[in-house]
């Protein structure tokens, strides 16, 4: 069964400590019905953006470590879910649902599907 990502994306001031009572009861609800129907795989929140490192290569093969998230822009993802979906449409209809339990935009995506050794 395919995977697909569904990432919560927060803008850069977004404030944690604002998430109340309800949004944690209905984000909680959510993973019980993901669960529930067989569809959780894996669900994480992250730190905030500015916590983050991004790497990056350079010449002669080195790496260059610097503050931040890799790409400058208003929004950052917040967290994430990893599903089994039979299919875009159903991993939509649970993207839905996220955005009603977190009060934010979602992205989704499938995971390329690897071959086999």
């Amino acid at each position: 069964m395919p995977q697909y990502l569904v990432a919560i994306h927060h803008p850069d001031n977004y404030d944690a400590s604002l998430e109340d009572e309800a949004m944690v009861r209905d984000i909680q609800a959510l993973n019980d019905e993901m669960a529930a129907a067989g569809a959780w795989f894996f669900a994480g929140g992250l730190q905030s953006a500015p916590l983050a490192k991004s790497l990056r290569k350079q010449p002669g093969g080195q790496v260059l470590i610097t503050d931040g998230p890799y790409i400058e822009a208003k929004e950052h993802i917040g967290g994430f879910w990893i599903l089994d979906a039979a299919n875009m449409d159903e991993a939509l209809a649970w993207g839905r649902k996220a955005v009603a339990a977190c009060r934010a935009s979602v992205e989704v995506r499938e995971f390329l599907a690897m071959p086999a050794d």
